[in-house]
């Protein structure tokens, strides 16, 4: 990897860490290259992006970001999971290690907040954000058809009650 190759590399990431809600730090262990296709097939699916990227040009990228804290889990064979919403990363990352002990979950961060890896599986045990809005969408939907319901129930009663007057008299 030359020079230009590098400079190119650290502002893709820089680029990637400006703009991702969450960043997951993940050892890789000796994982097969079907192992790593799996896992990066699942983060795409999930909208989220897996990367191994060298930790010092990862440390040069992380500069002027919320994420700098993560500087010093960057050490050894590491990988970066990536993604805008705040829990998808850390959802796949933390499942997919969950099956297989050639991932080890080292830490991340959200924001400016940094993570150890028991912060970060707690993260993963958050609902999604579609998960919410769909809660959310529900929430809002569940008053206007009781509304629906308890505005249609009084014409429903005055109808049975004229049917059983109109049913009394024509016996």
């Amino acid at each position: 990897m030359d020079r230009t190759q590098k400079a190119e590399l650290v502002s893709e990431l820089n680029a990637v860490f400006g703009e991702v809600g969450v960043i997951v730090v993940t050892r890789n262990l000796g994982m097969s290259v079907a192992q790593s296709t799996a896992l990066r097939q699942k983060m795409r699916e999930a909208g989220a992006s897996y990367k191994v990227a060298k930790n010092r040009l990862a440390k040069i990228a992380l500069k002027d970001t919320d994420y700098e804290g993560i500087g010093n889990l960057l050490t050894g064979p590491t990988a970066l999971a990536t993604s805008v919403d705040p829990v998808a990363a850390a959802k796949v990352a933390v499942e997919f290690a969950k099956t297989n002990d050639k991932l080890e979950i080292v830490g991340g961060a959200m924001g400016t907040t940094v993570l150890d890896a028991e912060g970060v599986k707690a993260l993963a045990s958050m609902p999604s954000l579609d998960e919410l809005r769909a809660k959310l969408v529900g929430l809002i939907q569940a008053p206007a058809t009781k509304l629906a319901t308890v505005t249609q129930a009084p014409a429903a009663q005055l109808a049975r009650v004229f049917n059983a007057y109109a049913t009394k008299e024509a016996a």
